[in-house]
């Protein structure tokens, strides 16, 4: 690593982001990072606080948006790196799913020609679960080779996910001329939180100990921990095998939400009392998500079981995630050290 190895991490306020932001300084890189507006950068710089960086000389700041490729040419500048967690994706329920669909593909467009222009090595581009287990039935974990099946009825997030990054393969096939592309894949995203922005199976978590939910609806599904994915990345931006290769950022241990709760009442006491101890049934949910848009979002999911293998990534790079127990107990302790959990 030189001087000149300075890394655009987009979307700095992100829970994925910030986490690639903290590792990439304790390594010594210079980072620069996106945020839709500079008033963030007050809230950037308290995340890294409490994530125990405490030197940032070496990190600044660019205002681009997803939305708008004109600002993305001035942040690649001057990166030999980009890693790209960002996502316009809007959080709500689209009325029609090209509101998901086209600002992702476009985002992820823009940010690959900026870092061709800019004369960028590589891309590291955070793509999702999403866009490797929909449309199919699998026993066996689902692996790299496994693609969304489009031809199904996929929802629009993980649609959005999947156009977004095949997008990203076709145009360094096509036109990157020499870009170098990786893609990490992370399941569902656990961990210590820096604050009240984080993923959404962190709500879950945060929704159990502050006794918002009567019962868990029955999902079985793989998880990781936020710092196993930042260090992922990191490994993905550097290690020359990882160049055209995608990678599943996943502890390998599927897991129902009922054995999470069961996890947060054996090691948190009475912290955990509010935690439920029953599952919901499917169809009761299935009903009320007809009028509850937030309960609509998770009946796509409602009696999945879905397992997937990290065996690439330990194989390829020497990547090692912790346990799911590891996660989950590292993600309470956060939100009941932040006062997240009343």
């Amino acid at each position: 690593m030189t001087q000149s190895d300075q890394v655009l991490v987009t979307g700095g306020s992100g829970f994925i982001a910030s986490n690639c932001i903290a590792g990439l300084l304790r390594k010594g890189y210079r980072v620069k990072t996106s945020l839709r507006s500079s008033s963030r950068i007050p809230d950037v710089r308290q995340l890294l606080s409490v994530a125990g960086i405490t030197d940032l000389e070496k990190l600044s700041f660019v205002q681009a948006d997803l939305s708008d490729e004109a600002a993305w040419g001035a942040a690649a500048e001057g990166c030999r790196y980009v890693i790209h967690p960002a996502s316009p994706t809007p959080n709500f329920i689209a009325k029609h799913e090209n509101e998901y669909i086209v600002p992702a593909v476009n985002g992820v467009l823009y940010v690959l020609r900026a870092a061709k222009a800019a004369g960028a090595e590589r891309v590291v581009l955070t793509s999702a679960f999403g866009a490797v287990c929909y449309g199919t039935d699998k026993h066996a974990p689902y692996t790299e080779e496994d693609w969304t099946d489009l031809s199904k009825d996929i929802p629009a997030y993980q649609k959005s996910k999947t156009m977004s990054e095949r997008a990203a393969w076709d145009y360094v096939k096509n036109e990157g001329k020499g870009l170098e592309l990786a893609v990490v894949n992370p399941v569902g995203v656990l961990g210590p939180v820096f604050g009240a922005d984080y993923s959404h199976s962190i709500q879950f978590i945060n929704q159990m100990l502050n006794g918002q939910l009567k019962g868990v609806p029955k999902i079985k599904s793989v998880y990781v921990d936020v710092r196993d994915v930042a260090d992922l990345h990191i490994k993905a931006m550097t290690d020359p095998k990882a160049n055209g290769q995608r990678f599943l950022a996943t502890s390998g241990e599927s897991i129902s939400l009922l054995d999470i709760a069961t996890i947060l009442r054996s090691e948190f006491g009475d912290k955990a009392e509010k935690v439920p101890k029953k599952e919901i049934a499917s169809w009761i949910l299935r009903i009320v998500g007809l009028f509850i848009p937030r309960v609509k979002l998770i009946v796509p999911h409602l009696d999945m079981v879905k397992g997937a293998s990290h065996e690439k990534a330990t194989r390829m790079l020497g990547w090692h995630p912790k346990t799911n127990r590891e996660a989950i107990i590292a993600t309470a302790e956060s939100l009941i050290r932040l006062g997240l959990v009343k």
